[in-house]
């Protein structure tokens, strides 16, 4: 690890509780019909002296040290609250954040989670954790048994980036999946439609739901609705945004006479007012 890397880690250390560590949320669409149905929750690093850090060069750096157990405990929090305030306007949203295996290799995380769920009152059916694909599972095994049980509470569990790295069909099965979210690697490459469309394949087959995530043009749309995929995010739906600016997006959407849905409709316009 580099000096500057050094710092960095040592600096994320102090960053969640010098609140420079903020969540973002990035809408998801049903593919079929353009209604916004959830969001999914992200982290970004606003560090005194270096400005914004990017999750890419953070996130490996968290996962590396305690800090991840820090930065999760903030997002979960975030995430139910913000569920539950959705859920209080009679609105159906669902919330989704990314977990790491080195997360739920421990049992802290399991009674956090459900003390954030008691507290803020979230419905557990509208909440999906995405398990990272950054890392190996040490004991699937167990890890799938405590999963199971919050699968039981109605938790989605959703394995992040399929199609790369560690998130494998075999991790899906393992861990007793309700969710595959398609790397942008596969929603983006050119020909790829066969890979995509088994992947969509092998999740209906199993009564998972799924994900196409990075989305950035029309045609990666278009061609997500045609091979049967569920749900989609991405730039040219909606950036991530604040919390108060999703606000702001959502009532421009459902302001509009020709946008109807969950919590709005078809996607006409790809951008919030107001991005991060």
């Amino acid at each position: 690890m580099t000096g500057a890397r050094e710092q960095l880690a040592a600096d994320l250390l102090q960053a969640v509780r010098r609140h420079e560590i903020v969540p973002v949320v990035q809408p998801q669409i049903a593919v079929a019909t353009g209604a916004v149905v959830g969001v999914e929750f992200l982290s970004r690093w606003r560090h005194p002296e270096l400005g914004q850090v990017p999750p890419a060069v953070f996130i490996p750096l968290a996962e590396m040290s305690d800090a991840i157990h820090q930065l999760g405990r903030l997002m979960i929090r975030a995430c139910c609250r913000f569920g539950a305030s959705w859920q209080k306007r009679g609105t159906d949203l669902d919330v989704a954040v990314n977990v790491a295996p080195s997360q739920l290799a421990t049992t802290s995380f399991y009674d956090a989670l459900r003390d954030e769920i008691e507290e803020s009152g979230v419905d557990p059916r509208r909440l999906t954790l995405e398990v990272t694909e950054a890392t190996e599972i040490d004991d699937p095994a167990t890890v799938a048994a405590r999963l199971d049980a919050l699968r039981e509470l109605g938790i989605v569990i959703s394995i992040d980036d399929f199609g790369t790295g560690h998130s494998s069909a075999g991790r899906a099965v393992e861990l007793h999946a309700t969710e595959l979210k398609l790397d942008r690697r596969l929603v983006e490459a050119e020909g790829g439609d066969r890979v995509v469309e088994a992947a969509i394949v092998f999740a209906h087959e199993r009564g998972m739901r799924t994900v196409g995530e990075g989305v950035e043009t029309p045609e990666q749309l278009t061609r997500l609705r045609a091979l049967g995929c569920d749900r989609a995010q991405g730039y040219f739906i909606a950036e991530p945004v604040s919390e108060d600016d999703f606000e702001r997006w959502i009532a421009q959407r459902l302001s509009s006479p020709s946008k109807s849905g969950a919590a709005g409709a078809a996607v006409d316009s790809p951008s919030p007012p107001t991005s991060i």
